[in-house]
């Protein structure tokens, strides 16, 4: 049997993550660099002169050159020249500035020198230290690196961990993380018991990817002491990215157990459980979410998702209406209010909801919704009228569009008219779901050689792609004698989706084909176990009609029958055998 391929999902849940909200991590290039001074700026530097032989020499001169050079975008000349009036003035804000712009140079050598001359000139300056340390770390020098960033800790009088923070922020703007990372970690030991000191290095571990590091002290973190959100929420993506979700489920499991009222890390949680596609334990913590934040808006956005997931419509629609209520999520209230009247049948209201969609991510399948809905009022024209009118903005948006004007067409018997939407719509792309939609319409045009075309094409791009090799396996055992063939394709199907309905289905009727109607029984009764549908039955009953056993296919047909009374392949197979 040869499986449809639909498009546009209706009720995806969008609950996946969101982006990381750590705090900002300054790149080496840009840390506390002021912009090139002007010409008048330039001019009013405080006199640094001292005695020069020639104007090479000249401090002014050489400042003069080292400014313009930076305006200009010319780096390097500017930092040779900083440097050497750095060198020969050891004036602390010329040294300074010459390590900075070394930075931002990222010339490595010369910020080494720049921020050595810093610290020499100026012992007790923590960024300089902190500079100097970051130079360090980039010429693999970890061990010098840690006596100055030691230092830096032990002279910080800021609070609330300020300074580990900022230490994480420059380790992990390093390209060489593990470095980094080993530096951090004996930072760490020295405060064993900080809480600030791990939450920085479980931050650098993650940002090092190093999920095992990081793991471990996310999980020290749990067991003394409450978890920020947005730092268990750059664990738990680091966690999603390597295919451990289910670590990530447990880590804040316990860390709720300590912070049972903190809303931001239940709400990380329920979505984490939508996304590991427990739905309805995400369902229950975002009712709970729900109680204690009623005007949340995406709290009631995502319980509604859920409610309609669980199939619980009339509470979905009490989700939806209150959103409707929130300023600038009408629209999404809307569609969703439309896809419920919908599956109540109320075409006409579905209509209304879906008009209103006018803004957010939601307006485009409105649109196809609504055009899909016209055709079924026998509003074709308004439908095509509506479809013409859509700019689609991608090709994602395209196929959509193509696919749904052609599925209308073929609705109406137009089948001419959406084979012309298919071959426009492919003119010059490969696209999956048009080439299959269209090799399905040619099937039933007749036109098997564009069928075979279309699937081929799909597999010589997705050679494993298991409903394009049913699809063409199916048709050629059905319609061709080109059995053996079909049978090579529906084999490596199976091999892809060995539980897959309608592979199995098609297993057992190529066999029935090539002779074996005994060993394609067993295909076509764990088909029907899976769904009990007419095609299958209608197949099963042949193949046990073929053996003489015309009582069990008589069964098979009547109890199909009694389900599908007007099914035409069921039809058709009974009143050719038994008519």
């Amino acid at each position: 049997m040869i499986k449809p391929l639909r498009h546009a999902a209706g009720l995806a849940l969008l609950l996946g993550l969101t982006g990381c909200q750590l705090a900002p991590v300054v790149a080496s290039g840009a840390a506390g660099l002021e912009p090139f001074r002007t010409e008048t700026e330039t001019a009013a530097v405080r006199d640094v002169s001292v005695a020069a032989a020639d104007l090479d020499r000249d401090p002014i001169y050489q400042l003069l050159v080292a400014e313009f050079a930076g305006k200009r975008d010319q780096l390097p000349l500017a930092v040779t020249h900083y440097l050497a009036m750095a060198e020969q003035t050891r004036d602390r804000d010329i040294v300074e500035r010459a390590a900075r712009i070394a930075v931002y140079a990222d010339d490595n050598d010369a910020a080494l020198k720049a921020s050595r001359l810093w610290v020499a000139v100026a012992p007790e300056n923590l960024d300089a230290r902190q500079l100097l340390a970051a130079s360090l770390i980039r010429s693999g020098d970890g061990a010098a690196a840690l006596e100055h960033l030691k230092y830096v800790l032990a002279k910080d009088r800021s609070n609330d961990g300020n300074r580990f923070r900022a230490i994480a922020n420059l380790l992990g703007s390093e390209a060489d993380r593990q470095v980094a990372l080993s530096v951090m970690e004996a930072l760490v030991a020295t405060r064993a018991g900080d809480t600030d000191a791990q939450v920085a290095y479980a931050l650098l571990a993650m940002r090092a990817e190093n999920l095992p590091k990081a793991q471990e002290a996310m999980e020290r973190l749990v067991s003394k002491t409450d978890i920020n959100p947005n730092l268990a929420l750059a664990y738990v993506a680091l966690l999603q990215k390597q295919g451990k979700a289910a670590v990530g489920v447990n880590f804040l499991e316990r860390a709720l157990k300590r912070a049972p009222e903190d809303l931001g890390l239940r709400l990380l949680y329920a979505r984490l459980l939508a996304d590991d596609r427990q739905f309805e334990a995400a369902r229950r913590q975002f009712a709970l979410l729900e109680r204690k934040a009623p005007d949340n808006a995406d709290v009631l956005y995502a319980l509604g998702l859920l409610n309609l997931q669980a199939n619980k419509v009339p509470e979905a629609e009490g989700n939806f209406l209150r959103l409707a209520k929130v300023p600038d999520r009408e629209s999404d209230a809307a569609f969703y209010l439309g896809q419920i009247e919908e599956s109540r049948d109320k075409q006409e209201a579905a209509l209304a909801r879906y008009q209103s969609v006018t803004t957010g991510s939601n307006v485009f399948p409105a649109q196809l919704r609504r055009a899909v809905l016209l055709a079924s009022l026998s509003r074709l024209d308004e439908a095509r009228t509506l479809l013409t009118g859509i700019k689609a903005e991608d090709q994602a948006e395209r196929s959509q569009l193509a696919l749904t004007h052609a599925e209308i067409l073929v609705a109406n018997e137009r089948l001419d008219e959406a084979m012309a939407v298919y071959d426009q719509a492919l003119n010059g792309v490969y696209d999956m779901a048009l080439l299959y939609n269209r090799a399905m319409l040619a099937e039933r045009m007749g036109k098997l050689d564009l069928l075979e075309s279309d699937l081929k094409a799909v597999l010589a791009r997705e050679p494993d792609n298991a409903q394009a090799l049913n699809a063409l396996g199916f048709t050629l055992a059905d319609r061709t004698t080109r059995y053996e063939e079909a049978r090579g394709l529906i084999e490596k199907a199976l091999q892809v989706g060995p539980r897959d309905f309608y592979v199995l289905d098609s297993m057992g009727w190529v066999l029935f084909k090539l002779g074996q109607a005994e060993a394609a029984i067993p295909y076509l009764e764990e088909a029907r176990k899976i769904r009990d549908d007419p095609e299958v039955a209608a197949h099963l009953g042949e193949v046990l009609w073929s053996l003489d056993r015309r009582k069990e296919a008589r069964e098979v047909w009547n109890k199909a029958l009694k389900q599908h009374p007007g099914q035409p392949k069921l039809l058709d197979t009974i009143k050719r055998l038994d008519p």
